[in-house]
């Protein structure tokens, strides 16, 4: 990826954290922005979110969905390209991955501890 790509998706990233941390929704409260991945033609962006709260990520992600348009149009307002690239939200996969990770260490090291004890 290019320095000016890395640039165009941190700025993308930062316009939408600000523009979704001012909106009133409550499904969005707990919504942080992690990354954006532009087209290299600049018309189309996924945008990867984390959202604190398992039960909650499928509502975030409709709430940005249905935001997505006015959140274009910030966008559009905010950073000066060619195009305004289009939206698509999905869950950070390296959160999601990160998250299991974490569980099966968590469980080596309980499972780890009964030994010692049975041990002893």
């Amino acid at each position: 990826m290019s320095d000016r790509m890395r640039r165009v998706n941190s700025i993308i990233r930062e316009v939408l954290a600000d523009e979704i941390e001012r909106m009133s929704d409550a499904r969005l409260d707990m919504v942080s922005v992690t990354a954006v991945d532009t087209s290299p033609d600049l018309r189309q962006a996924t945008v990867f979110i984390d959202v604190l709260g398992e039960e909650d990520r499928e509502d975030a992600l409709v709430a940005l969905r249905g935001a997505g348009k006015r959140l274009q149009a910030v966008l559009g307002s905010e950073i000066r390209t060619k195009y305004t690239p289009t939206l698509e939200f999905a869950m950070d996969p390296g959160v999601t991955g990160g998250d299991r990770i974490e569980a099966i260490l968590r469980g080596l090291k309980e499972s780890g501890e009964e030994t010692e004890t049975e041990e002893e």
